[in-house]
């Protein structure tokens, strides 16, 4: 017997995809003023910022990647990376470039790097997960002295993201830990030998089609929180953190920019940063969460990337959310316990009730949860060992 409604909902999971790439043109036109303010805001962003920073070491970084470099610092730093990431040496190369040149630099490298036969499947996965990050350049330029106006609060958000990458990079030295695979040494040294004799001009090709791929993710997503900004749809999607943020005692007001940074991180990130509060560590610390994750622009930037190769975007993205919660806490004890970092007018967070004060941090269950958390997480890749 014929079921209607069985074969509409089979229809509408099959072309689930058309029916959302419709309503989005939809959006296009009917809020098309907004749309191309915003978008105008993204190229402006793309060009005046983006572009003089990162290009330049897309260029050497390719340059980089056809010389004996990664393999120099490969066998220097072998003795550490393999203990305590569970990685080859030249995972030292794409992490030292990652921290530098910021998002995409380490995803770029790993997908080269497994390409060419330099990773296995499994420590590309790995390396993945903690080598993508954001640039020095950009948490301490941008975030720190452009928007919150303080060099220190940029130098606090740089030390406690290493801390967190690091730490994500030892929580998935388990991930597939029994790996097997065996490299092909002659695959790699055939592809050493055969580097383009013209390596200039494909490095300068292969960092326009990488600046080029970031500056339309960027105008994408500006148009999108334009759209969801414009149909009130974003203070719908903010209350549905609202939740977690009266857990933690958080201001509402954070919301937005919280949902904006999650969707984009660097609008998002200028958006908590203005947010009017008392105590200035509050968005500090949430704009160290969303540096740590990257938000979905990102993701979707490094799933692009790494498209091209058998590497998976599954353990990216549980490694960019335990990131921002391992810079969440570790900027937080950073400022309660250097009165360096400090830049509260009253003591951080104390234990009375305020709608401005993380009240929770200041009790044991905040610590139990997040151990508790790290553990499932823990748990759930010592069960790859033997994968």
């Amino acid at each position: 017997m014929f079921n209607k409604a069985k074969f509409y909902t089979i229809n509408l999971k099959k072309n689930f995809l058309s029916i959302l790439l419709c309503f989005f043109i939809l959006c296009l036109l009917v809020f098309s003023k907004g749309n191309i303010s915003a978008a105008k805001s993204g190229l402006s962003l793309w060009a005046n910022s983006v572009v003089p920073s990162l290009f330049p070491f897309f260029i050497a970084i390719e340059l980089l990647n056809n010389t004996n470099v990664a393999n120099i610092l490969g066998k220097f730093f072998s003795k550490i990376m393999k203990p305590l990431f569970n990685v080859s040496g030249v995972g030292a190369y794409i992490f030292i470039m990652g921290i530098i040149c910021g998002y995409p630099t380490g995803a770029k490298i790993v997908t080269k790097f497994r390409q060419e036969g330099l990773l296995t499947k499994a420590e590309a996965e790995r390396l993945l997960t903690f080598t993508n990050n954001s640039g020095a350049l950009f948490i301490i330029g941008t975030v720190g002295i452009a928007l919150f106006g303080n060099t220190t609060i940029g130098v606090l958000l740089f030390i406690t993201h290493i801390l967190s990458c690091i730490s994500v990079g030892f929580v998935f030295r388990f991930w597939k830990f029994n790996d097997n695979e065996k490299l092909n040494i002659n695959k790699i040294n055939s592809n050493k030998k055969n580097v383009s004799s013209n390596i200039l001009s494909s490095s300068i090709t292969n960092s326009i089609n990488t600046i080029l791929m970031i500056g339309g993710f960027i105008v994408l997503f500006s148009i999108i929180i334009s759209i969801l900004n414009s149909s009130k749809l974003m203070i719908f999607l903010s209350t549905l953190i609202e939740p977690i943020a009266n857990i933690f005692n958080i201001d509402t007001k954070f919301c937005i920019p919280i949902v904006s940074g999650i969707l984009e991180l660097t609008n998002g990130v200028s958006l908590v940063s203005s947010v009017s509060n008392k105590l200035l560590s509050t968005n500090i610390i949430i704009s160290a969460f969303l540096l740590g994750f990257g938000g979905i622009s990102i993701v979707l930037q490094i799933y692009a990337i790494i498209a091209d190769s058998d590497i998976s975007i599954f353990p990216y993205i549980i490694g960019k959310f335990l990131q921002g919660v391992f810079a969440a806490i570790y900027t937080f004890l950073f400022i309660k316990v250097f009165p360096f970092f400090n830049f509260d007018l009253v003591p951080v967070f104390s234990s009375s009730v305020d709608g401005n004060k993380f009240a929770f941090f200041d009790n044991y269950n905040f610590i139990i949860a997040i151990l508790f958390f790290v553990l499932v997480i823990a748990f759930y890749l010592f069960r790859h060992k033997k994968v």
